[in-house]
This record gives C-alpha cells, sequence and structure tokens, in this order.
C-alpha cells in the first residue's frame, strides 16, 4: 500500500493485473467450493460471532462516530482532528454495493468513483435527447455497501477482484485524501471476516483511499446535523446486543447536537441487505424475514430514517415514502452479475411496500425508479434457453453434471443396450427399460436423491410449493434421462451390426469380446444429458421467474451479466439539502487502454459499444425542513435541463 507522501504517478514497476471474468455460479467446481463455503460459515459462524470479538478487542477505544462535519487539520498520519473553527457547509459521498466480481463491471464502476469530476446527464429515453445535465464531484467519503468480494471471501480473491480494480482506478491521491468505509455482506462473513478486517481495520490504506473504522459498522457525523451510519448485519439480518447498544449511545449524541442547533437529526443508513424487499417478498411465509430487528434499531435511534441504502440486490430500485420524507434505494450494482428487477406476472408485486409496526399507522412506500426496467429485464430473462452456450460464460460446464446425472441414473438402460430390440412395440421396450432401473438400487437412490434436492432447490417458503415445484422440476429430469436412455438404446442398435464387436485375443486360444455398442451409447447419454438437462435447467429458471418471480437469483447468477452497473452520490449542499444522484452503466467497456502518466485511472475504456455513466432518473432532492426526518422530498430538478 502506498503512504501519503507519495507522488500520485503511475510507478513503472507496478505489475499487471490478472483481469478475471465474472464469476461462473454454475461451474460444478465453484458450486462445490461455494456450498461448502456457506455450509461452514452457516454452521459455524453464527456460533463465532465475530462482531463479538471487534467490540471486546476495541473497548472504549472506539469512536462514538467520525466527524466530517468540519474540515480536518494537516497530519502526518493523513488524517488529522476535526477543526471546529473549519465547519463544512456541503460534502460529497459515494455508495457502491456488490463489487469484487469480473473485472469489466468491476473496473467500470471503480473508473467512475475514481475521477475527480464527472458531468452526469439524464437522457429521456421516450426521445433520446438530454434533458439535465450536472456536474458532481468524486465523493470525499466512499462507503462500500456489502459484499465487497466474489464468490466467497479470501485474501487472493480480495486482491484480485477487488483491490486490483481499484488500485487501477486510483492508486494514489492528493490531499485532502478521500476516505473509505465498509460494510460486511454474507460474502463477506464467509471468512468470519478475516479477510474484510485486514482489508478496512488493519491498514491504513486502501488503493487511494484512506480507512479509518475500527468495527465492521460505524457512524458519520456529517455537515447539517446530516448523519449516515454503518450496520453489520452478519449472515442473518440480525443486529448484535453491542451494536445496539453502540447505535443507542449515538443516538444519545445526536439529541444534544439536535439541542444545541435546533436541528433534528437526519440519518442516511446503509445496511447489507435490502429488509424491506425481503420482508415484501418473503415475511408472509417465513418469519426470519421480519423487520424486527430491524426497526428496533430505528426506534432506538429514536428517529425515522430520512434515506435508506442497500445492496444485496445488484440492481437499482427506489420507493418513496407518501409524505416524500422517507426514501428506500436498492443500489447492489457495483460489479457483480445482474439481478432482475421484475417480479413475474404472478409474483409478488413490489410497486407498493407496506412498513408496519414504526409508526400509529402504515406507512407506504411507492416505486418510483428501476435498473434495468423491468421490461428490460424479463426480456434478459429469455437467455436462460442458452445460459451454458452463451459466449464467456463461465458456466458453460455447468451441462457436465446433468450429462454425468443422466448417465447414472439410467446407467441399467445404456448396459443393456444390445438387449434392445427396433421392432419391439413401445410398450414392451419402456416395460423392460423400467424394469432394469427400478430393480437397481443405485438408480432407485439416485432418483430419490434428484427429487429430493430439487425439493430443497425450489426457491419458496411455502412447504406445499416445494413439494410440488420441486417434485415436478426432479421428475421432469428422470423422464428427461430415461426417455433419452432408450432414445439412444434404440438409435445405437438401429445404426450398429455385429462388425462393432471386435474379439481381443487372451492366451489360451481366449479373447474378450469388445462391444463397442455400449461406450458409444455412453457417449450419446453425456452428450444428451448436457444439452437437455441444461435446457430444462433453463426453461424452469425462466418460467420460475418470468411467471411466479421466483429464483431470481438462480436465474441471473446463470446469465452472469456484467453490464447495467450502478453506484449512488449524495450531496449535501450549503442549505443543508441532500441529493441523491443515481448513476447507471448501460453497458461496460469489454476493452480498455492504458492512460499512462497521468493521475487518477490508468485505464481509459477502449469499446465504442459501450455506454458512459449517466443519470438513471432525475435527482432526488431532499429540502431541509422541520420534519421528522428532518426533510422533504423535492422533484423539481437541482439546476435548469440541459437544452
Amino acid at each position: 500500500m502506498t503512504t501519503p507522501n507519495r507522488t500520485p504517478i503511475k510507478e513503472p514497476d507496478v505489475k499487471p493485473v490478472k483481469r478475471l471474468p465474472m464469476v461462473g455460479w454454475y461451474d460444478p467446481r465453484q458450486l462445490a467450493k461455494t456450498g461448502i463455503e456457506v455450509a461452514v460459515s452457516t454452521i459455524f459462524g453464527r456460533h463465532s460471532d465475530h462482531r463479538l470479538v471487534e467490540a471486546m478487542a476495541s473497548g472504549d477505544e472506539i469512536e462514538d462516530f467520525y466527524d466530517y462535519s468540519s474540515y480536518y487539520t494537516d497530519a502526518p498520519d493523513g488524517i488529522g482532528q476535526p477543526d471546529p473553527n473549519r465547519p463544512r457547509k456541503t460534502m460529497w459521498i459515494d455508495y457502491v454495493g456488490d463489487v469484487g466480481d469480473g473485472w469489466n463491471s468491476t473496473y467500470a464502476v471503480a473508473y467512475n468513483l475514481a475521477r475527480a469530476e464527472s458531468t452526469l446527464t439524464y437522457t429521456d429515453r421516450k426521445t433520446n435527447k438530454v434533458i439535465y445535465k450536472q456536474e458532481t464531484k468524486r465523493g470525499e467519503v466512499m462507503i462500500f455497501g456489502g459484499d465487497e468480494v466474489y464468490p466467497t471471501a479470501s485474501r487472493e480473491e480480495y486482491d484480485q477482484r477487488l483491490v486490483a480494480p481499484y488500485e487501477t482506478a486510483l492508486r494514489f491521491s492528493d490531499k485532502p485524501y478521500p476516505h473509505v468505509y465498509a460494510i460486511p455482506g454474507n460474502h463477506d462473513w464467509y471468512d468470519s471476516l478475516v479477510a474484510f478486517t485486514r482489508l478496512f481495520t488493519a491498514r491504513p490504506w486502501f488503493a487511494g483511499w484512506r480507512t479509518r473504522q475500527t468495527r465492521s459498522y460505524f457512524a458519520l457525523k456529517l455537515p447539517h446535523n446530516w448523519w449516515l451510519l454503518g450496520t453489520d448485519l452478519q449472515l442473518g439480518s440480525d443486529i448484535d446486543k453491542p451494536q445496539m447498544e453502540y447505535f443507542q449511545k449515538l443516538a444519545s449524541r445526536m439529541d444534544q447536537e439536535t439541542a444545541k442547533t435546533g436541528e433534528p437529526a437526519r440519518i442516511i443508513i446503509c445496511h447489507a441487505e435490502p429488509h424491506w424487499i425481503r420482508a415484501a417478498q418473503y415475511g408472509g411465509d417465513d418469519p426470519n424475514y421480519n423487520e424486527s430487528n430491524l426497526k428496533l434499531l430505528e426506534k432506538r435511534l429514536g428517529k425515522t430514517v430520512a434515506v435508506f441504502i442497500a445492496g444485496d440486490l445488484h440492481h437499482y430500485r427506489r420507493h418513496e415514502s407518501e409524505d416524500k420524507a422517507t426514501q428506500k434505494i436498492t443500489a447492489g450494482g457495483g460489479g457483480a452479475f445482474l439481478h432482475p428487477t421484475h417480479v413475474g406476472r404472478r409474483g409478488t408485486s413490489l410497486d407498493v411496500l407496506t412498513e408496519k409496526g414504526l409508526q400509529e399507522e402504515d406507512r407506504k412506500f411507492t416505486l418510483q425508479g428501476c435498473f434495468p426496467s423491468t421490461d428490460d429485464s424479463s426480456r434478459l430473462c429469455w437467455r436462460n434457453l442458452f445460459f451454458p452456450y452463451l459466449p464467456g460464460n463461465k458456466s458453460s460446464s455447468f451441462g457436465l453434471m446433468t450429462a454425468v446425472l443422466y448417465l447414472l441414473l439410467m446407467l441399467p438402460i445404456v448396459l443393456t443396450t444390445n438387449d434392445f430390440d427396433v421392432s419391439d412395440p413401445f410398450s414392451k421396450i419402456t416395460y423392460g427399460a423400467i424394469n432394469s432401473v427400478i430393480y437397481n438400487p443405485l438408480s432407485l437412490f439416485l432418483m430419490a436423491a434428484v427429487i429430493v434436492g430439487f425439493i430443497f432447490f425450489t426457491d419458496t417458503h411455502k412447504r406445499r410449493d416445494k413439494l410440488i415445484m420441486g417434485g415436478l422440476h426432479g421428475v421432469a429430469h428422470i423422464l428427461a434421462a430415461f426417455f433419452l436412455a432408450i432414445g439412444v438404446a434404440l438409435f445405437t442398435i438401429l445404426i450398429s451390426s455385429d462388425s462393432w464387436v471386435f474379439q481381443i485375443p487372451w492366451f489360451g486360444r481366449l479373447s474378450f469380446p469388445l462391444d463397442l455398442r455400449i461406450p458409444f451409447a455412453i457417449f450419446l447419454v453425456l452428450v444428451c444429458g448436457f444439452v437437455v438437462g441444461s435446457l430444462i435447467m433453463g426453461i424452469y429458471l425462466l418460467v420460475s421467474l418470468n411467471l411466479w418471480g421466483r429464483h431470481g437469483n438462480e436465474a441471473f447468477s446463470s446469465l452472469g451479466i456484467e453490464d447495467f452497473k450502478n453506484f449512488i452520490r449524495l450531496h449535501i449542499n450549503e442549505n443543508g439539502d441532500l441529493t441523491i444522484y443515481p448513476i447507471g452503466i448501460r453497458r461496460v467497456p469489454r476493452k480498455w487502454k492504458d492512460r499512462t502518466g497521468k493521475t487518477g485511472p490508468e485505464l481509459d475504456p477502449d469499446d465504442r459499444n459501450a455506454t458512459p455513466a449517466e443519470l438513471i432518473e432525475l435527482p432526488i432532492i431532499m429540502k431541509r425542513a422541520r420534519t421528522e426526518t428532518g426533510v422533504e422530498a423535492s422533484t423539481a430538478p437541482a439546476q435548469t435541463p440541459a437544452s
């Protein structure tokens, strides 16, 4: 890592980075590795909470909050102390969630975050005209909103998939140095935060950003009594007791500031998961997805939070309260594969969310915008019909699993290929094939395992739906394997002859017969199992998502879409108003060119098909007000629209 006094230029001895592709989630090796990591973290992680270790290690030394309401004095450590004689009137903050996947997607976002200044435009999609333009600045503070690396946390994965792109985007920075804070997501927790802690709490620098935090959760005091809180939900949307006590103590400091200034505290809270979306999707079926624990945090703060921001879902979606005083934003588009924004024809609608328990009356939040659009999202889902065969898809080896599975399921049929007679009626052929399978213990065991496995795989929290949909999915694969094996056996008999049998001589005039029809049939079953098994899985994912709104994660992780990335830029102005700039990249560059000898990003886009970063929707302006949240929303743009 660099030191503060280094000249911000590219060094000649910087080693070239490895530009990794998107994670192949359906690669058999990756599936096995991830499955083991998830199982281990689920079993042991909940019983060995690293947040408690942090709390005991920090003791009373942890700061109540990090003060950005004033500028800092110069100091050798690059931080200094806040100078109350130099209060901040304005501030820029960047938020990015779910990063550290493929190089192109991660670096495309890092590239735009690292640029000192950016001109953002908003284009009317109906007229294709730019109707708004705004100059913005790089965040003086950057917030990583969870899941900083994929597929699982390790030193190597962090270095290659997160550190390398961000160092290439901003290896050094000038004073005043930008700062970075990070909250962990479930992927960061897969190694119990060992690598996360090493990167964000034990080092002074992350690329060109200065680190400061000592725990996995934090609070920032911003100008005009704005506060930004970052929580650590571990693996189960849970706020632990020391963390709750920390934020409760912070609430007292907020009250002191309110009494001193007469201004209500204005809170931005960053979670690793959008609990409001999860509660709407699954809260009625599974109590584990209710919002009680996080509601308790909000109650203890004594305020209604003005802005919620969360990642975990790799798209942009914004809901606004009826009084326009609260925004709930999902923005997990920092580099990871795209998640869908559509919910299917018969899925649970997310157009209006109802929040219960915080007020005397329920609060309603209405969907204001999403990226990609629901129509684009629905169209992209059709790629599941071809997901193992898409160019560049690192899940292309998924079919190897279904190929081997189909062969093992119907091995008794394949091994009796020579007993088939193409002149027999279909009923006799299938009768003999069924008998060969049901009297084979391995085949029966595998069929039962397939059905049970797909029942557990089914994305629903209703037992009846799991049994029905998972059972039908498993039976579809078994029937496909059955009829494929019969078809292969008949085809092999039809095209073969006795010349396919060779005699291998042995001592004493003995010989071994080598019947090429059996290995030929095995080969065909493997090929057909690769194609048909993948197709059935793709059809299942397509129908599940586009019809019932289920398997959003599985249906889009299969595609590994690196486009439609996003991040959030926040600006507090002189009046204490907060402007939210949702920024999206529709198509990230696939090619890059050197930018040697200049500060900032070391690579520039070199892809004419790529699109620049632009506003997903017009800025959301939270006007300073004497309301419970301290703000009220305004739909008016900050500047006159561009001509």
